[in-house]
């Protein structure tokens, strides 16, 4: 007798799954969303408003509507590309903010490996007093470091002569260029560093005992486990701190205004926000100022595409 076999069902194939990164990136556009849409609202029309005006003979007159505007064209942006004041001032900005930059990674790194190894308490006082220090008000903190600096009654210049160094006494800290620059960038490292202390110190947690524990066990000292241990594998980390602050201290603007009265004895400390300050609203010439802003903008979106680009880079390790 022969028995006949039923068909054996098979399975369809399973649909194809959409890929993983592609639902992830559609997620995150609809997470950023609105706040493009604000950013967008907020920013896109005063920069075509700056790129526009940067075109124009564009001064108090024509503000004031007393006068009509004459298109220039590119003029604007020749006249400032060939004003070798234009190239100092950059010069100058450009040798600011990487003193800054590094003096707030050199602090922020350092302070984050001694938070990753002192207790809980000395920790927890660490961080409350860069937290203040990160909270104050930029023009209150100016002011506080003026005080300090004072020539007549700062605290320094009389602690330094108390302790011989009578030369201190009724030094001016502001005068100088370098002085000038050099209080200011202090000023700058101490409100920034924690930044690159928070970011810095969630990159060493994250890093496993295991590893750590193995290059006391190979006997590493503590400065050698941080160079060739600790900051390579926090690199992606300390790129971004790096890019962030080339961001914020390239375009310092109050430190410099208040702390130099704005840029310093004959313009020895100027920086090109103060610059473009200076073109726009003390000589009434707007549409340069306008042309500096927009090289400024320029610059910085650059920079920001090192930002964006290193966060990609760091996605598999975050």
């Amino acid at each position: 007798m022969v028995t006949q076999q039923l068909p054996v069902a098979v399975p369809a194939p399973p649909a194809p799954r959409r890929p993983r990164r592609r639902r992830d990136g559609r997620a995150a556009v609809l997470y950023l969303l609105p706040a493009g849409i604000l950013l967008a609202a907020l920013l896109v029309y005063p920069i075509y408003q700056l790129v526009l005006i940067s075109f124009y003979d564009y001064g108090q007159p024509q503000a004031a509507g007393a006068a009509p505007l004459v298109f220039l064209g590119f003029d604007n942006y020749a006249a400032l590309l060939s004003d070798v004041q234009f190239w100092t001032v950059l010069g100058k900005t450009v040798g600011f903010a990487a003193a800054c930059v590094l003096g707030s990674l050199v602090v922020g790194t350092a302070l984050a490996v001694l938070a990753s190894r002192v207790r809980a308490v000395p920790r927890t006082l660490l961080f409350l007093a860069s937290l203040g220090a990160w909270s104050t008000p930029a023009i209150a903190g100016s002011y506080v470091w003026l005080f300090l600096f004072d020539t007549d009654f700062g605290l320094v210049n009389e602690v330094l002569s108390g302790v011989g160094f009578t030369g201190m006494a009724h030094h001016s800290w502001t005068f100088g260029t370098f002085g000038a620059f050099g209080l200011v960038a202090a000023e700058v490292i101490w409100c920034s560093f924690p930044f690159v202390l928070v970011t810095m110190y969630a990159g060493i947690k994250a890093i496993p005992e295991e590893v750590l524990e193995a290059a006391s066990l190979d006997g590493a000292s503590l400065w050698r486990s941080t160079w060739t241990v600790v900051l390579p594998m926090v690199r992606p980390l300390l790129m971004i701190a790096t890019i962030q602050s080339i961001i914020w201290d390239f375009k310092v603007f109050t430190q410099i205004y208040v702390m130099t009265n704005g840029g310093g004895v004959a313009g020895r400390n100027l920086v090109l926000n103060v610059y473009a300050y200076q073109q726009a609203f003390a000589g009434q010439e707007y549409g340069l100022g306008s042309a500096i802003g927009v090289v400024m903008t320029v610059l910085l979106l650059s920079i920001t595409g090192l930002y964006v680009r290193s966060q990609r880079r760091s996605e598999a390790w975050l």
